[in-house]
């Protein structure tokens, strides 16, 4: 198994660093290791400056930060998930992390350093015109407390862009294809020079024309109108895990917005938000609950039906003289562990009932009892507020 790697010591920040701190530690490290800047121990650099990527790449997104907190990694074979407790690529933390041999959007992060950045044109060109990965796509769903103990599945309406059927993604009109932009050659860039009183400084800007994509379209789609992509709403199937908590996140791969030029779609990220239940309570994979029983029950001791969360019933025999207050547990029958083969517990709680209306027979069998065990409560021998 491989070591797990503490991405907020790789990037000299603490566990509760805000945004603009990850992003300030991130460029700081970025333009320590990168290997253009460490020529004599380049295989070294290159080591660190991706492990630097990697660590900003799982700390900059939410969602995968929450992960990290949560189980140590962001990578969900690494956490237990596998391909999630339902198979295919729709399990709980299902997604896949990013490619980082092209170290994502640093060419911009260079260039502030080093006036163009390290890589030049050729770098800017392929991030701006190669493929790339959609958006990601967050939203939040309500379920009930008896469907995060049973796992369910259910059907969501998404609003997200898809892939224009008219111009296949082009955003040209049929029978077209967009041309290369003569402004920035293709790059989607505009490099500019500037001579200042510390020398030549070069600049590079997005292409105005093209607006970094790289190309122009003459006669846009009509369909879509040169965008390429159409919202729509379509509904979407998801697999929600036995034992899942409040606040956490299930992902569908591929769910999200379309990825341009031939890039994969991004994925959809389902915040699960579980209603309270006015029987049970949770407390980490327990389930607590309270059982009234009656003055008799309590005294002569009694088997009861105890109501679990999955709308069984489990028989238990409490024992005599039970006092109100009292726990007992059912091994094994609380949540599931959605990363391991364990499960909680059962706890319920005797809470002793006074009957509040009583017909004369059973008042006349009270008053008789009370005679013969004299009346009095115990009383500690300290005294009442002893």
């Amino acid at each position: 198994m491989a070591e797990k790697k503490d991405y907020y010591e790789i990037l000299g920040v603490s566990k509760t660093a805000t945004d603009d701190e990850l992003k300030k530690a991130f460029r700081k490290k970025a333009k320590q290791w990168h290997p253009d800047a460490n020529p004599n121990n380049k295989k070294e650099a290159e080591a660190k400056f991706k492990e630097v990527n990697e660590a900003y790449e799982v700390l900059s997104n939410p969602q995968k930060r929450q992960m990290y907190d949560q189980f140590g990694t962001a990578d969900p074979q690494q956490a237990g998930f596998g391909g999630g407790p339902f198979g295919g690529g729709n399990g709980y933390y299902s997604y896949s992390t990013s490619d980082f041999g092209d170290f994502g959007d640093l060419g911009d992060i260079f260039s502030s350093f080093f006036g163009g950045g390290f890589g030049g044109q050729r770098s800017s060109s392929r991030r701006n015109n190669g493929p790339r990965k959609g958006e990601d796509l967050n939203i939040g769903i309500d379920i009930s407390f008896e469907e995060s103990f049973l796992g369910v599945e259910k059907e969501i309406i998404v609003t997200r862009q898809e892939t224009c059927s008219h111009c296949n993604g082009t955003g040209a009109k049929k029978g077209t294809n967009p041309i290369k932009c003569p402004t920035c050659n293709g790059t989607g860039n505009v490099t500019t020079f500037q001579n200042t009183i510390l020398g030549r400084v070069q600049t590079r800007r997005t292409c105005s024309d093209c607006h970094g994509t790289g190309e122009i379209i003459k006669e846009p789609c009509e369909n879509c109108h040169g965008k390429g992509t159409i919202r729509k709403n379509p509904k979407v199937k998801i697999k929600i895990p036995a034992g899942i908590n409040d606040n956490q996140t299930v992902v569908l791969r591929g769910e999200g917005n379309p990825g341009v030029k031939g890039g994969p779609a991004g994925d959809l990220y389902i915040t699960v938000r579980v209603r309270k239940s006015s029987i049970f309570k949770r407390d980490g994979n327990s389930v607590y609950c309270d059982i009234p029983v009656t003055i008799t029950q309590a005294t002569l001791g009694a088997e009861l039906e105890i109501p679990m969360v999955d709308g069984s019933k489990e028989k238990y025999k409490i024992p005599e003289a039970t006092q109100t207050g009292t726990q007992f547990t059912i091994r094994g029958k609380g949540f599931k562990s959605i990363n391991s083969s364990m499960q909680g517990n059962f706890i319920f709680r005797v809470v002793v009932q006074t009957p509040k209306k009583l017909t004369k027979e059973q008042r006349d069998l009270l008053m008789q009892l009370a005679k013969t065990m004299n009346e009095q409560p115990p009383v500690k021998k300290k005294g009442i507020f002893g």
